[in-house]
């Protein structure tokens, strides 16, 4: 078995580096073959692997946040390898919908000799997603806080906090017309979230019934909101406990699409694009990910 390390050294303010020695020092135990790959530019992750996957299969780690997940999985999408998700950026949403204790000590050396098992991959246009893609209030607050964890001492969950409550005097909510399967919507939207996984945006459980395994997109939909509305709604989201409020509907589908009388910001994976159409799939049981030892599904 031959494993790939891909370490984003911006990461966590550098914290994806500090893991370096710890892989060094487990395969000093492993009679396995690793490589260390540190990415020099945005876009390097996906270049660096897809070089390596279609020579060989391997266990690829992506060490750094949810973007650098995303850049990974867009390397080795379609291939016979498996994804190993090493938490060490700033927000770290996606591995919540895997295992319980997502920043326990043991994570790396669990991961390493953890066990592979299919999950369901998500694709926006021509990028693959793996946890959630999203359109609203949600994708500025996302590239808000991305400008806000540069920061010292601000992590994750507190750039998104504080981009929120800075985001929401600024938005215009957006008219835009989604099918979603065979149901066709009309909505001036505040968020809109299209789940693979549950969580996002340092820990919101946007999707709480999002399911990596059964085949389906979960999307949720917040209909137009005033600011105060906002205000009372965002605690109820972070705790997965807004599906009673009148203003959200969900709804399950394998086919999503978006159309908009004007460019739309999108949030994939904490990256953002903007398009004034978008289609969203599901591909079902399509990657294998790596489940660290002693821990499931949720």
């Amino acid at each position: 078995m031959k494993h790939l390390f891909i370490i984003n050294p911006k990461a966590g303010k550098g914290k994806a580096m500090e893991i370096i020695p710890e892989i060094e020092k487990i395969f000093k135990e492993i009679d396995e073959e690793y490589i260390i790959e540190i990415t020099k530019r945005p876009g390097h992750a996906t270049e660096l692997v897809r070089n390596y996957v279609n020579n060989e299969n391997y266990r690829v780690y992506s060490v750094g946040g949810d973007g650098t997940l995303n850049e990974v999985l867009n390397g080795m999408a379609n291939s016979d390898s498996c994804l190993g998700v090493i938490p060490s950026g700033s927000g770290n949403d996606f591995v919540k919908s895997i295992c319980k204790k997502t920043m326990s000590q043991n994570i790396l050396k669990n991961t390493i000799i953890g066990i592979p098992k299919k999950v369901d991959l998500a694709k926006i246009n021509d990028r693959y997603f793996i946890n959630i893609s999203s359109v609203g209030i949600d994708a500025e607050v996302t590239d808000n806080a991305k400008k806000l964890k540069k920061f010292p001492f601000v992590s994750g969950g507190v750039a998104y906090m504080l981009s929120f409550f800075s985001t929401i005097f600024s938005y215009k909510c957006r008219d835009i017309q989604l099918k979603i399967d065979d149901i066709e919507i009309t909505s001036q939207i505040t968020l809109l979230a299209l789940a693979n996984g549950k969580y996002y945006g340092g820990g919101m459980k946007v999707a709480p019934h999002a399911d990596l395994q059964d085949g389906i997109l979960d999307v949720c939909v917040v209909d137009k909101l005033s600011r105060t509305r906002m205000l009372a709604l965002f605690p109820k989201l972070i705790k997965g406990e807004h599906a009673g409020e009148e203003e959200v509907s969900f709804y399950k589908g394998r086919k999503v699409t978006l159309t908009a009388e004007e460019e739309i910001a999108v949030n994939i994976d904490g990256e953002i694009i903007k398009s004034e159409k978008i289609d969203f799939i599901i591909i079902p049981q399509s990657i294998k990910i790596i489940i660290p030892q002693a821990e499931y599904l949720q």
